[in-house]
């Protein structure tokens, strides 16, 4: 039985790290191109995993299809944030910068406790249901799902900045923004994507969450700090640095659980990266 029982912790936990993954790579992404620290990436999320409650609520639409519903949402948010807050603080000190971004995560805490009350809900029913047994090894497909999509999404975002033009002046914009906007490149439209794209990532990844995770006004802050762990993991601004970081997280998560105490599974994932801090303050895929 120890095998199997490995196996079920070891797949689990790389299908939780697929869902980190996809939120810390819009976190890095904003962070790698505007060098500014969003504390509220993490209620982006939950932004996105209310938007598929509502759909499923009023209308009875599964969370899956909603998807696109949530990423549109969440991007035009990312605009508007940027617009209305980031644009005005970009030269300030980053503590400025600190102070606004952990004030937007409150606001929009604040914003879902007074719509939808700090109550935990969940979505009861969804198109794929069920478990696959893999000779013993039983996968939920909900969360089977929601690791492809989360895959797929990461995918997606990875060709756009390393495949595309649009990439390519977003990379620019980050390596240096004074030489990009001499290039000719409008450097505030880049940062007006990155937040929108950023914010769009965290939506969709909320909303394939939503399939089998509690819903709740703070549950931004679980998914949130992971982010922060893993960027910092996978190195500052490194997206396939963050992908790898977001599955390893899953994966030490689910094997001290497995291993040892369940609740203290997140020690493990802190305790490395403290390590990483320590020994390799660029990541592990970061460039020094």
């Amino acid at each position: 039985m120890f095998l199997p029982e490995l196996a079920q912790s070891l797949l689990s936990g790389v299908l939780m790290g697929l869902i980190f993954a996809l939120v810390a790579v819009g976190l890095t992404l904003i962070w790698g191109i505007m060098d500014v620290v969003n504390f509220a990436h993490g209620d982006f999320l939950m932004a996105g995993m209310y938007v598929s409650f509502w759909m499923y609520s009023l209308w009875g639409v599964d969370p899956l299809l909603s998807l696109p519903v949530s990423g549109a949402l969440l991007f035009v948010l990312g605009v508007v944030v940027y617009q209305l807050i980031i644009r005005r603080i970009l030269g300030a000190p980053m503590l400025i910068q600190i102070f606004a971004t952990f004030g937007l995560m409150i606001l929009m805490r604040y914003v879902a406790f007074y719509f939808f009350t700090p109550d935990y809900r969940t979505i009861q029913q969804t198109f794929l249901s069920g478990n696959i047994d893999l000779h013993g090894v039983y996968l939920p497909i909900p969360q089977l799902a929601a690791a492809a999509g989360a895959f797929l999404t990461t995918g997606a975002v990875y060709v756009l900045i390393h495949k595309t033009r649009m990439g390519g002046a977003l990379q620019a914009t980050a390596e240096d923004r004074e030489a990009a906007a001499l290039m000719g490149i409008d450097t505030d439209r880049m940062f007006t994507l990155a937040w929108g794209i950023g914010a769009a990532t965290a939506g969709i990844a909320g909303s394939l969450l939503s399939t089998f995770f509690y819903i709740f006004p703070e549950v931004g802050g679980i998914f949130g700090l992971i982010a922060f762990v893993a960027v910092t993991l996978g190195g500052f601004g490194n997206v396939a640095g963050a992908f790898v970081a977001g599955i390893l997280i899953g994966v030490i998560e689910a094997l001290a659980g497995h291993f040892y105490d369940p609740a203290l599974k997140t020690v493990f994932v802190y305790a490395l990266f403290l390590g990483v801090l320590f020994f390799r303050p660029q990541g592990l895929l970061g460039v020094k």
